[in-house]
């Protein structure tokens, strides 16, 4: 499943925080094949650069493990066995891909990190010029089922069932990679700070001057204004929507969002927005909700602790959980 790299969350940062010793400090960079910005609140600018770093690093170390075009990964050497042979893998890649499995049983298959077999054949680069053609798409699609996802716990490897099988992380990789980030930052003891994965948001702790972080979200149909604003706590944000990355044939738009179930790209939605305690979650159901559609996007978010969402709808109507407050006037 394809993930949305613009983002309709806007972060309000008033231009300068400070309180005794401590003052907010960013980097951007490009990390994951995306453009990360980087937060944190420190006593010097010397020590956020280092904490940072820490970060990077981290960063990067999980890209190498989760990446599928990098041939010396372990997720490219899963995919080149399928069909073949199980591959053992790191504890920390086994875990991650079991609990993909587990949001794909929640979702009943709107979340499948096998959505990859039909990964080449969507191109929203502006190189694909007509339709894809309907048998290759059906073809390709029935190699997507996370129950071939085979995991062998003694063994700790990894078993694609079906030849052509092939596994991505591009809608939950960058979210565990922040809140991987995350867990450094506050075993290190940085105070408060923000990571935001393009678009895959995560915070921790206070600004400088004591409050809560903020966000503010803008309606796509309407990017002019911000709509709502939301103060987080601890808590990850993440937004999938299909207002940058699509294509157009025959008068109808496809977005960049696969529904794994079908091969083809999800419509119905303009974006969803997923708030949770951690981003990979927050990152899985945003894509997983989007698939879903309105209502049982809705019904799924109810039946889970500590998430909430806000979805907009393509007439612009906005639906939400029933425990979000969006709030007006910026705090």
């Amino acid at each position: 499943m394809m993930r949305l790299q613009g983002v309709i969350l806007f972060l309000f940062f008033p231009l300068l925080l400070q309180a005794q010793d401590a003052a907010r400090f960013d980097r951007s960079l490009a990390l994951m094949g995306c453009e990360f910005k980087i937060t944190v609140v420190a006593g010097s600018k010397q020590k956020a650069n280092q904490y940072i770093d820490l970060a990077v690093e981290e960063i990067r170390r999980i890209e190498s493990l989760i990446s599928s075009w990098k041939e010396n990964s372990e997720t490219a050497r899963i995919n080149r066995n399928a069909g073949d042979k199980p591959v053992k893998v790191s504890s920390e890649l086994f875990k991650l891909i079991k609990r993909a499995k587990v949001i794909s049983r929640t979702t009943n298959g709107a979340f499948d990190i096998s959505w990859a077999a039909v990964k080449d054949i969507w191109k929203f680069d502006g190189s694909m010029k007509e339709m894809p053609d309907e048998k290759i798409i059906k073809t390709s699609a029935k190699k997507i089922n996370y129950k071939n996802i085979i995991l062998n716990k003694k063994k700790q490897t990894v078993f694609l069932k079906k030849k052509g099988m092939r596994i991505d992380f591009g809608a939950i990789g960058k979210g565990y990679a922040a809140d991987r980030a995350r867990a450094l930052f506050r075993e290190k003891g940085v105070k408060g700070g923000i990571i935001n994965a393009s678009g895959d948001l995560t915070t921790w702790g206070e600004k400088p001057s004591g409050k809560s972080w903020t966000v503010g979200i803008k309606n796509p149909l309407n990017k002019n204004k911000v709509f709502s604003w939301v103060t987080l706590e601890d808590q990850a944000v993440v937004t999938s929507g299909d207002y940058e990355n699509f294509v157009t044939f025959d008068g109808k738009r496809y977005s960049h969002i696969i529904d794994p179930r079908t091969g083809y790209p999800a419509h119905g939605l303009v974006s969803v927005s997923i708030f949770a305690p951690k981003a990979e979650l927050a990152d899985a159901l945003a894509t997983s909700v989007f698939v879903m559609g309105k209502e049982a996007g809705l019904s799924l978010v109810s039946q889970l602790n500590e998430v909430e969402c806000i979805i907009i709808d393509q007439g612009g109507n906005i639906h939400k959980s029933q425990h979000i407050e969006l709030k007006k006037v910026k705090p």
